[in-house]
């Protein structure tokens, strides 16, 4: 059995020269939380199975990614890297694994152009090819309101989930389930999944959203959004199929270090790395 992954995050900004750690609620009222290479070594040592580095500004500010942290953040890094936001088209894959990242996720450019999905996987791999998706719940209270959408009854009611662009900045009509396994079908090889609803809140992940998606692909699916406490994580695993969680305010402001979760997940038969 394959090990489920805990995976800090890491939303950073170029508002300094060097980069920033910052942490907001449902996309928004965002908060300094560290530098990204000083939080990249200490999670690295602290025992993180992956690190991701998701550049928040650089879709909706239309500029590069930072290449220049990620090369100074994995000098001393040894677990794998994936890097999201200002990855436009193959090429720039290709630019961030030279810069030591391992996997880059997509999202804004992924929506506006699919084909890149495809030419991405061709040129680096699928194993390389994450697609981001950050969905939002959107009640309805008949299905003949959303006729082309898949679904999904839950603790308030029947819904569907749209994905938004640049950040969570813009809404694109699209479906996220139908999305994601549209993305596995291109050649993608995992689905960073995050609830906008959920996002900071420290209120669980969208395990309605998580468990969806995760049963209508056969990549992996890390759940991203919510998460407060050590139970939260567990719930992902068990009712929401997820096969890596993704935190952050509670790894960054030292609520629950990554030790202390494993403990808890091992002491609940999840398979985890220790």
């Amino acid at each position: 059995m394959l090990s489920k992954r805990i995976i800090p995050c890491l939303d950073c900004d170029l508002q300094v020269p060097n980069g920033r750690v910052v942490k907001g609620v449902e996309f928004k009222q965002i908060r300094y939380a560290g530098e990204p290479v000083d939080l990249a070594n200490k999670y690295y040592e602290d025992g993180a199975d992956e690190i991701v580095f998701l550049d928040i500004t650089a879709s909706k500010d239309k500029r590069e990614s930072m290449y220049d942290v990620i090369e100074a953040a994995t000098e001393n890094v040894f677990v794998p890297i994936c890097v999201g936001g200002g990855i436009r088209k193959p090429e720039d894959y290709v630019r961030m694994l030279k810069a030591g990242a391992d996997k880059c996720s997509t999202n804004t450019s992924a929506i506006k152009r699919p084909d890149l999905i495809n030419e991405a996987s061709e040129l680096v791999g699928s194993q390389a090819c994450v697609i981001g998706i950050d969905a939002k719940r959107r009640h309805v209270n008949d299905e003949s309101e959303a006729k082309d959408k898949i679904l999904v009854e839950t603790d308030n009611g029947l819904c569907w989930f749209e994905c938004s662009i640049y950040g969570g900045h813009e809404f694109t009509g699209i479906d996220a389930i139908s999305w994601a396994m549209e993305c596995e079908d291109r050649g993608a090889g995992e689905i960073l999944l995050t609830s906008m609803d959920r996002d900071g809140t420290k209120d669980g992940y969208d395990l309605y959203l998580t468990k969806t998606i995760s049963e209508s692909v056969d990549i992996p699916v890390i759940a991203s959004g919510g998460v407060g406490n050590p139970e939260h994580m567990l719930e992902a695993f068990t009712k929401g199929k997820a096969d890596a969680a993704l935190a952050a305010s509670i790894f960054h402001f030292d609520e629950y270090p990554i030790p202390v979760v494993k403990k808890y997940l091992n002491e609940n038969d999840i398979n985890v790395r220790l």
